[in-house]
């Protein structure tokens, strides 16, 4: 599935991808004042008296303020202060790099510092079984039947009870063109022309997105449950360590565009950000199946700024503002109207909105029981160390 190089001239050195935010920045930012403009790294507002539903009189100490967590790349100066002009509240920003860290950091107690944070599917069920996020009151949201139909009751939050869906994408292979042939079309070609490739290609540092990955070459769902699949995914996966140049889930861009790597395991969103400095780099859907992700919006049980919450999702609903976020930060929507209002050339790239024939060859990633998370971890540990 080729990228094209469409949006080089709108949005070219707009905006980091998340991954790269936090790769490249963190030196830099420790000499910004970034409470200035919306953004804090690891800063912690003070908790403040959280709306309760059977308490209308209580006093929002915090309601000029909303703080956010959420990945590097969703929201922008042109965002934040947008919001602020609409609503005079002032939204401040904290970052995270994975779910598994901000579900951490909430369960240590960071759930009453946040307003709206960010999870990906699987995690929303995952903190909803952990009642750490607010049931929705869909009476204060407007926008929610402006949703693509599938995205109004996911498989991973029915009828969207504790989120809204804010973007979504694939999982794939990110590769030069003009560097390998034939071109990939599976996951399996890693393994063919592992000799050709040796040490000229990287696998995430995920232990889901990659087991899922050797899961479905093998045939077998990326949540895999049974246990000898499970082994089968591993042992595959030994076989291709010693071919692999590392474990990342960021640092393939560089190593790409330097010439030092021919192949990445990458999500599409983030190849585009590759693609506009080398034409040549191009991703691919895997034909056997990949990982279909969605990004979200809750409220967490312990939100300081009820209203201020609800004021960002329907910010965040609004078609004409998510329209002009899609363009400037190459997110796909899976709002209809936003939809509807984005360029041909958006709508028509098969890498931010892929056919439906690729689609149904995805899976969203599920969350496991316990018994199976410490199953995946240990296969995941001894790979890592082997």
């Amino acid at each position: 599935m080729p990228l094209t190089n469409l949006y080089k001239s709108r949005i070219l050195g707009k905006s980091p991808n998340r991954r790269r935010f936090l790769q490249n920045s963190a030196a830099a930012l420790s000499g910004l004042c970034l409470s200035s403009c919306g953004w804090t790294l690891g800063a912690t507002p003070e908790a403040t008296e959280q709306e309760d539903p059977s308490d209308k009189g209580k006093t929002q100490r915090s309601s000029d303020e909303l703080y956010i967590y959420t990945w590097a790349d969703y929201t922008d100066r042109d965002l934040l202060d947008s919001f602020t002009a609409q609503t005079g509240i002032k939204p401040i920003v904290d970052i995270f790099d994975s779910n598994e860290s901000m579900l951490a950091k909430v369960q240590a107690g960071g759930g009453g510092a946040y307003s709206i944070i960010y999870p990906s599917d699987y995690m929303v069920r995952k903190m909803a079984g952990l009642q750490l996020l607010r049931e929705l009151d869909h009476s204060r949201i407007e926008g929610l039947g402006n949703l693509f139909e599938k995205f109004q009751n996911p498989g991973y939050d029915s009828y969207n009870r504790y989120s809204v869906p804010f973007t979504w994408g694939t999982t794939g292979l990110v590769y030069n063109a003009d560097k390998i042939s034939p071109e990939p079309e599976d996951w399996n070609y890693l393994w063919e022309r592992k000799p050709e490739l040796f040490r000229q290609m990287t696998l995430m540092n995920d232990v889901r997105e990659v087991m899922g990955a050797a899961l479905r070459s093998l045939g077998y769902s990326y949540n895999s449950e049974n246990s000898a699949e499970i082994r089968a995914a591993y042992e595959k996966l030994v076989e291709l360590k010693a071919a692999l140049a590392n474990f990342t889930t960021d640092g393939w861009r560089d190593l790409i565009l330097a010439g030092d790597l021919e192949i990445a395991m990458g999500y599409g969103f983030d190849a585009l950000t590759v693609s506009e400095e080398n034409p040549s780099i191009k991703y691919v859907v895997p034909s056997s199946g990949t990982s279909l992700f969605t990004d979200t919006m809750v409220i967490p049980k312990k939100a300081p700024n009820i209203k201020g919450a609800y004021a960002w999702i329907n910010f965040m609903l609004q078609p004409e503002v998510t329209a002009e976020l899609c363009e400037r930060l190459y997110l796909s929507t899976p709002n209809r109207k936003t939809f509807d209002l984005l360029p041909t050339d958006f709508q028509e790239d098969a890498t931010l909105f892929p056919s439906e024939s690729v689609l149904a060859k995805c899976e969203g990633i599920l969350p496991l029981n316990d018994e199976k998370e410490k199953e995946y971890a240990r296969y995941w540990i001894k790979l890592k160390s082997s």
